[in-house]
């Protein structure tokens, strides 16, 4: 069994007993609808035909009790699955949800806006396969009971049912794969359009900055059209399908009433049965458009479903660790790694240390951060990363994260408030509490208190989502401030003040070796960057070229002996 089926499987199984009594009152429903022209055929034979005042009262009202039953069948049969198909669909939106947001992340090459598309409206087309069955289900009992009728009425009409029915189904039923493959091309078409959709609005300002909106509007726009010209083609082979699907259903309906008034010309039905026969052969028609849907119907949910399993089934980015860590203070070791553009590095910063890597090449940045950050399985670089001499890839995943935080260089903002941003679940009721002391002492070592004192609320400062409404540089400096607050042993900043003026990019390296390093201080600090003004103020500077360490010193002693680290530096 694929993973799709089997979300669609499990989806029907956590909903059997809401799935099971709904779907038995939509075919009650489809009963007492298939008795109706039955009751009016029996009222013009044995009421109208022979003036029986009598038999017309009588066969009214189980005509009136017929219309009330079907009536409530429909009705509470309704609320059952649509408290059925919106609850699944609920669940399987917290669950992809939870999937991609686990501590231990997962190992998809999915982007974020595919991912989001994935969690709304993929899981919400996976649901509606709680809908689809009772809809099956009810077109089933209705076909089947007409047939029956049908057939004490006269054989051959009853045949045309039983026989004709299975043949249009199986015979539509070969276009299914078709669709499926089509619809959920168009799915991930669509997801590829709001992933860059969502990169193109959280960057707009940095894109405006450097006059890109042309080339990010040609982007989009040619994304978006591929994602029209999926949805149209889907849209066409769907319509193409219903079409032929109400045509052949619309055919056998309309065969069976033409073969009942030969039959009534003949004599061979009476007016009643040719009543009744009419009004089966109408209502035919839904309950057989409906089963000729049903693999196009079943092919939109697969596709759902598929792109649902791709998430809920991708394997975990981290593995499970079970070794602790002991006390801090840790350094942090690698050894031989490769990954990316980093060929075989080999990096050892002791305990308390504030060091400064130095990347000329961006990627290579990219790249060790990316790996730090734990964004990268082990399966997927070689060496090792050792916190406190524990390899990362053993330990227990809290354990590494508590131990090591690395902020990156694109970081992200959460509606809110500025406090909330930074402290997090620290905040009650929009106020930070706890230790009020230290936060005022991060706010200011991360030139966060500008941030707060520009604003009336101060902490209490709406924020956007994605923090769309603080600029470039406040974002920096709250991300900076919840990093510090964090505390964490162990703390790797990638190019933290890239969008800072240098007055504040001077107060936040003071701040930041006044925090994390000064006097009794154990903490140990990593900053990725090529700013001058924050590796002046680290202990060691090391820097890396092709990928390797190609030289180590002070910042000062760098600038006088390294030509090739003074022009990546002091440009």
């Amino acid at each position: 069994m694929s993973a799709g089926s089997r979300v669609l499987l499990d989806g029907i199984v956590r909903n059997r007993r809401r799935l099971t009594a709904g779907s038995a009152m939509y075919g009650g429903h489809q009963i007492c609808e298939a008795l109706v022209p039955v009751v009016i055929g029996v009222v013009i034979d044995r009421a109208v035909a022979t003036g029986d005042v009598g038999a017309l009262v009588r066969w009214v009202g189980v005509l009136a009790v017929l219309f009330v039953v079907l009536s409530l069948m429909w009705r509470f049969g309704a609320r059952l699955l649509t408290h059925a198909e919106a609850g699944e669909g609920c669940t399987l939106r917290v669950e992809v949800a939870g999937a991609i947001l686990q501590p231990r992340g997962i190992r998809t090459d999915l982007r974020s806006g595919e991912l989001l598309t994935i969690s709304s409206s993929d899981a919400d087309n996976t649901s509606y396969l709680l809908d689809h069955i009772p809809r099956v289900v009810a077109s089933l009992t209705a076909t089947t009971v007409c047939a029956i009728i049908l057939l004490l009425i006269d054989v051959p009409l009853g045949l045309a049912v039983v026989l004709g029915t299975p043949l249009v189904l199986v015979l539509l039923h070969f276009g299914a794969p078709l669709i499926t493959r089509r619809i959920q091309h168009q799915q991930e078409t669509a997801g590829e359009a709001a992933s860059v959709a969502t990169d193109l609005v959280s960057g707009l300002r940095p894109l405006r900055g450097i006059g890109a909106q042309s080339a990010a509007t040609q982007r989009y726009r040619d994304v978006s059209r591929r994602s029209l010209r999926a949805t149209l083609r889907a849209a066409r082979t769907q319509c193409g399908f219903e079409g032929i699907s109400a045509t052949a259903g619309n055919l056998l309906a309309a065969g069976i009433a033409i073969a009942a008034g030969g039959l009534a010309l003949d004599g061979a039905l009476t007016i009643g049965q040719f009543v009744t026969v009419i009004g089966l052969a109408q209502f035919l028609v839904e309950p057989l458009a409906q089963l000729t849907v049903v693999p196009s119907w079943i092919a939109e949910a697969r596709a759902s479903a598929n792109r649902v399993a791709l998430v809920l089934s991708a394997p975990p980015s981290v593995p499970v660790g079970q070794r602790t860590l002991d006390a801090p203070p840790y350094g942090l070791d690698i050894a031989d790694l490769r990954y990316g553009s980093i060929a075989g590095l080999d990096l050892s910063v002791p305990p308390g240390e504030l060091v400064g890597v130095a990347a000329p090449q961006a990627a290579d940045a990219e790249a060790l951060v990316a790996v730090l950050s734990g964004q990268v399985s082990p399966e997927d670089y070689r060496g090792t990363i050792a916190v406190g001499g524990a390899d990362l890839a053993t330990v227990e995943h809290r354990a590494a994260r508590a131990a090591l935080l690395v902020e990156p260089h694109h970081t992200d903002l959460f509606t809110g408030t500025v406090g909330s941003n930074i402290v997090g679940s620290k905040v009650v009721g929009g106020e930070p509490t706890g230790d009020d002391a230290f936060l005022d002492t991060v706010l200011r070592a991360s030139a966060a208190d500008d941030v707060v004192g520009t604003h009336a609320d101060g902490l209490r400062a709406r924020v956007a989502e994605r923090g769309a409404s603080l600029s470039g540089g406040q974002r920096q400096r709250v991300a900076l401030a919840r990093a510090l607050f964090a505390r964490p042993p162990v703390l790797v900043l990638h190019d933290p003040t890239t969008a800072v003026d240098p007055v504040t990019e001077h107060a936040v390296a003071r701040g930041l070796s006044s925090l994390r390093h000064g006097p009794g201080q154990t903490f140990t600090t990593v900053l990725v960057t090529c700013s001058p003004i924050l590796l002046a103020t680290a202990h060691r500077v090391v820097v890396i070229e092709g990928g390797v360490v190609r030289a180590t010193g002070t910042h000062d002693e760098l600038v006088d002996r390294d030509s090739e680290y003074r022009k990546a530096v002091l440009r």
